[in-house]
């Protein structure tokens, strides 16, 4: 954050010098915003909880790339660790553990169409086909018109994700008029014997100075961005695995000790993002939030925080101090709590110095669905 009107100004400078260098106008709008699905199956194990048949990780390198294509997506690398193989893909990344099958895909991707795949090919190499939970989750997106039939209107989705479960719950938190997370998940008074908790963090209007560093025109090679922007330093020791797309745009997975984080940039002016996941367990999660976003400085950005009763943090709603993020104001909260023993925390906050929406008519819903 600046500390004085005159490092905003110099700042401010010498990102319009660097704009001026790099012809934003010849890259255009991408969506930046994901679809995430994240699928949990049923596997049998022994007394002490390990696998007494195939897990997902066995699944093959060409079986998970006949899903993909599906989704219009493809596998550029992988890195993995004792428990978990994380894939970075041309949209977004793709985590698989034994159990747990993890995709999360930007753009114009077809996420959903991934399902009936996934199932097939899970109870043909597994021999098993029961989901034990699903959630699909994503925040509204800029230019929805964009999108695949299924994934321009929330609604329509929760319809596609029913025809397939029998016990689905739909929820939408945040401002119909305004940023908004949806989420889908299965109904079922289950609870989950092991800590689970995810937390994400949807920042949008970044700063170009700092965006920069995804481009091509700046930085050569992924791991250079990664190291310019600030990133290697957000979780130290982990295994990190990037990619910088050309001629902008960056996609990075990390893993430590048996969990991952991953990041995903679209850093054009018009429609700068940039997206933050992890399911790293805290008691707190206000120091994490907080590095984040001093990273990207954000011009407004929400999170989400998904826990259950076993999870370190204990309830979500309390996991981060949300009046203390420096130099942003909140402006939404929404608590919800679940019958599977999972609660969830959505808060909303924008940049102290970010000028409010006027006042008068309000956009059509269906341009930020």
């Amino acid at each position: 954050m600046e500390n004085s009107n005159g490092d905003s100004t110099c700042h401010d400078a010498l990102a319009l010098v660097r704009r001026a260098s790099f012809c934003w106008d010849s890259v255009g709008f991408f969506e930046g915003a994901e679809k995430l699905l994240e699928v949990w199956f049923e596997l049998p194990t022994d007394d002490d909880g390990k696998l007494t048949g195939s897990g997902l990780r066995t699944i093959s390198r060409e079986s998970w790339d006949a899903v993909l294509e599906k989704v219009n997506c493809k596998i550029l690398s992988v890195k993995s660790n004792d428990v978990t193989d994380a894939y970075v893909l041309s949209e977004s990344s793709m985590f698989i553990s034994d159990d747990r099958f993890i995709l999360k895909t930007c753009g114009v991707t077809t996420l959903l169409a991934a399902i009936p795949s996934l199932i097939e090919l899970v109870q043909r190499h597994c021999k098993v086909s029961n989901v034990r939970d699903i959630f699909y989750s994503r925040k509204n997106f800029n230019r929805p018109e964009l999108q695949s039939p299924v994934h321009r209107k929330f609604e329509d989705e929760v319809a596609y994700l029913d025809k397939i479960f029998s016990n689905g719950a739909a929820y939408c938190l945040g401002r119909m008029n305004g940023d908004r997370w949806f989420l889908y998940m299965l109904d079922q008074p289950i609870p989950r014997l092991v800590a689970d908790q995810t937390l994400e963090i949807y920042m949008d209007g970044l700063d170009e100075g700092t965006m920069m560093a995804f481009t091509k025109e700046k930085s050569k090679t992924a791991e250079e961005a990664t190291r310019a922007s600030g990133i290697s330093s957000l979780i130290p020791g982990a295994i990190i695995d990037d990619a910088l797309f050309d001629p902008v745009g960056y996609s990075m997975n990390g893993l430590l000790d048996g969990h991952y984080f991953t990041i995903h940039v679209t850093p054009q002016p018009e429609c700068s993002y940039v997206s933050f996941e992890t399911n790293f367990p805290q008691e707190s999660y206000s120091d994490l939030v907080g590095r984040v976003v001093e990273l990207f400085r954000p011009k407004k950005f929400s999170y989400t925080l998904f826990a259950n009763q076993h999870s370190p943090c204990g309830t979500s709603l309390h996991a981060v101090n949300g009046d203390l993020v420096s130099g942003y104001r909140r402006i939404d909260t929404d608590y919800r709590e679940f019958s599977n023993s999972y609660n969830l925390t959505f808060c909303h906050y924008v940049r102290l110095d970010s000028p409010r929406k006027p006042s008068g008519l309000l956009p059509s819903l269906m341009s930020t669905r």
